[in-house]
């Protein structure tokens, strides 16, 4: 056992805690080692990685652990370890370095950074203990850098410079709005279809990732494209559906998928199982399982889940618990030793007509798939995966991989990754309502209130800040954006859910919204531009502001389709005019590369498909399809107080005014017709007091459709009385006001709007 103990056996990351006990004198990333590496004038080597990486483990085993590579690092350096995980700004920064400098990225990611500003000056991912394959030995560059550090200091700084500059241009550069619309949404469609791969499925060729931004995009169009689309789209999602489901990148025994297949035909995965992979791919397989009827989607989804509340859920916290981050790779340094199988271990479980059974259905007859190429000495074993749908075995099926899970629960398990995370736990509640509502099975719905109830109980600073990570009844580090967008996702899911215990998961998505606007947002003319980082981070030579949608969707993107949600379920216009805002706000991204921001391209047509409640923030030109927002909501709704006194015998009065811009107009609260909504103000939540309205009268219009109906243009004007009323109103809590109108072109009519007032009710006794 190491009796050798480093500053990293005070953190909570798991992957930090294996880095415990090296001989290397690491900081976690902070002040402490920035401060160090400035006061003794070395670089620093920074180390990015996680816990259940595969190559981490490697470079460890073969360089951190040893004392002579130790003393160069030590003397040569302030080393420092960072779990990727738990700081992806701090990754994404220093690997968009890598990526320009290298042209590729992975893990461990090696970084060597000059002190005072923090920019790289050389970039790599794994060395090797000796020269090997093209690449030095750790011990070389290690050398080889400090030297060139201490004789050649201007062009180190140059090189970092230049570096730095190509990467704040790549993550952080202004972009300035442009028109995007149907020809994006059909040149990602048309990009994705060509990259289908129609005899494996999925998308490209190996390695092959499950990509479910990419199916999510292709079902949205399905909504409303022609004939002979649907079909070419319906035959790539199927086919890729099935595709991952009968591969061995799906754990046929003990559900879930892993995080990738090395082969085209999903058949051998790299075997680390992650949070964020099977959390969304839940949720497709019960979308796609309810839109398709099909009943192998649906088990899909719900072993999927299943594996979810068995083997990631913390149980520490009865009642409020959230889900762990991600299962190893790898069991005695073999890769994917837990889930491989010899003929003989399952003959011996199973009696001789399951053993038949699994044999046909396996293809346990043929020749094994899967040999440990960095231990040719181990016998080759097999890959668990299916040639053909189970069908109407499913039953049988289910009944010998459960045997066969009971009996690989006797080996030795794979390093779990126990800390949890905001924005991925946001992820599995969101896929495990999507399950929930789709097979009408209230326990997955119930392990999604339980998370919510953690993350919003015990992930929060003294001040309400959303924190990242947790573990081991600590949590730490201020939020990121995507922590708030994918938390916000999954209480609207939670919200909408008719098997949800429903406390106030609106309420507690406004809030997150609110405080992630204030935190990532900046807003110029009439866009919302979202930043990964908050603007007050001293560790970050550039603020990023990425686009992408890979594996994980990107913050922004999911903020997008949050903020939409938020309109739709509140009515307020507010939230519709942030949501065109931020499209407006990634829409070059969206122009340069529909697919690259492909999330972002869904909520687009998401947009589209609901032009109604964006008429007048977004213009859909009928020719040239193009999405531009507009500076001013059509309706802009201001009240001459901020706070009211409510009491027994004591009224209050609010004026009221609204700005109706043209070529809007709102239908008055007398409309003279039946089917539109009326202007109204009333109570939005909470209860206590009555309100009373002096609407003005409106005029009248000719409308073709209906006939003449009472309208308000330019600007109205009236006063509100709100009176203590015991016992009034439908929701508890303090009473909040609101305006319902329904705003209106000579053409179209808006979805009706409820803008909440920004006026405090106080009850007095």
């Amino acid at each position: 056992m190491p009796t050798h103990t480093n500053r990293l056996a005070r953190e909570t990351s798991p992957y930090l805690l294996q880095h415990a006990h090296n001989p290397v004198d690491w900081f976690a990333w902070g002040p402490d080692a920035i401060a160090a590496a400035r006061e003794r004038g070395v670089p620093i080597f920074l180390s990015v990685g996680y816990s259940t990486c595969y190559w981490c483990h490697v470079m460890e085993r073969e360089s951190f652990e040893d004392e002579a590579t130790a003393r160069v690092m030590n003397d040569r350096y302030v080393c420092v370890k960072v779990d990727r995980e738990e700081r992806p700004d701090i990754d994404e920064i220093y690997m968009a370095a890598t990526v320009t400098m290298t042209g590729s990225g992975g893990w461990p990611m090696s970084v060597f950074i000059e002190p005072e500003s923090l920019k790289p000056i050389y970039c790599g991912t794994y060395f090797p203990r000796e020269p090997a394959h093209g690449r030095p030995s750790f011990t070389q560059v290690l050398e080889g850098i400090s030297d060139a550090w201490n004789t050649q200091r201007d062009k180190v700084l140059a090189t970092a410079n230049q570096l730095a500059e190509a990467v704040a241009e790549s993550l952080s550069a202004a972009r300035e709005p442009v028109g995007v619309g149907r020809p994006q949404v059909e040149r990602a469609v048309q990009a994705l279809l060509a990259s289908f791969d129609r005899t494996n499925g999925g998308f490209g060729g190996a390695p092959k990732f499950p990509q479910p931004v990419f199916v999510e995009l292709l079902l949205e169009a399905r909504r409303t494209a022609g004939e002979d689309t649907r079909v070419a789209l319906d035959a790539a999602i199927r086919a890729t559906l099935d595709a991952m489901m009968l591969g061995g990148i799906h754990d046929h025994v003990g559900g879930g998928f892993h995080r990738y297949s090395v082969d085209e035909r999903w058949t051998v995965p790299h075997f680390e199982k992650m949070l964020y992979d099977n959390a969304q791919l839940a949720g497709l397989y019960a979308r796609a399982g309810t839109l398709f009827d099909d009943d192998e989607y649906k088990r899909t989804a719900r072993r999927t889940a299943s594996y979810l509340l068995r083997e990631m859920t913390d149980a520490s916290n009865p009642g409020a618990n959230g889900f762990f981050s991600a299962q190893d790779a790898e069991v005695n340094h073999r890769e994917g030793l837990n889930y491989l199988w010899l003929p003989d271990e399952i003959h011996a479980v199973l009696n001789a007509d399951e053993a038949a059974f699994a044999t046909r259905v396996y293809g346990l007859d043929a020749s094994p798939n899967f040999r440990d190429p960095h231990h040719a000495a181990d016998p080759p074993r097999f890959v668990l995966r299916l040639e053909s749908r189970i069908g109407t075995d499913a039953d049988r099926f289910d009944v010998i991989n459960a045997t066969l899970l009971a009996e690989r629960s006797k080996r030795e398990q794979p390093h779990l990754d126990d800390k949890i995370l905001a924005a991925w736990n946001g992820l599995a509640i969101a896929g495990l309502v999507a399950v929930g509502d789709a097979l009408g099975e209230r326990e997955f719905v119930a392990a999604a209130d339980r998370a919510a109830h953690f993350v919003l109980s015990s992930m929060r600073d003294t001040d309400g800040t959303l924190l990242r990570s947790s573990r081991a009844g600590r949590a730490h580090t201020p939020a990121f954006l995507e922590d708030h967008a994918f938390m916000i996702e999954g209480l609207i899911a939670l919200h909408r859910s008719p098997l949800a215990e429903h406390t106030d998961y609106l309420g507690s998505a406004i809030d997150l919204a609110e405080r992630a606007i204030d935190a990532f947002g900046t807003i110029t003319d009439d866009t919302l531009v979202l930043h990964d980082t908050r603007a007050d981070q001293s560790d970050l030579f550039v603020r990023a502001r990425s686009t992408h949608d890979g594996a994980v969707p990107s913050g922004t993107s999911v903020m997008i389709g949050a903020l939409h949600d938020l309109a739709a379920e509140t009515e307020d216009h507010a939230w519709a005019n942030r949501a065109a805002r931020a499209l407006r706000g990634v829409s070059a991204a969206i122009a340069d590369n529909p697919v690259g921001a492909v999330n972002a391209t869904r909520h687009l047509l998401r947009f589209m498909h609901d032009a109604g409640r964006f008429a007048g923030l977004i213009e859909f030109d009928a020719t040239a399809n193009t999405a531009v927002s507009r500076s001013k909501p059509p309706v802009t709704v201001l009240a001459d107080t901020d706070e009211i006194r409510v009491g027994p015998d004591a009224p209050a009065v609010v004026n009221l005014a609204l700005q109706i811009e043209p070529p809007f107009h709102i239908v008055a609260a007398d409309p003279g017709v039946e089917g539109l909504v009326p202007l109204r103000v009333g109570l939005v939540s909470g209860s206590g007091v009555a309100v009373y309205a002096d609407y003005p009268a409106g005029e009248p219009v000719g409308v073709e459709a209906v006939g003449t109906v009472n309208v308000h243009t330019g600007r109205i004007e009236f006063p509100v009385v709100i009176e203590h009323a015991p016992g009034v109103g439908a929701t508890p809590g303090e009473p909040v006001l609101g305006v319902t109108f329904q705003a209106c072109t000579d053409d179209a009519c808006q979805q009706p709007i409820t803008a909440r007032l920004d006026v405090r009710v106080d009850l007095e006794d």
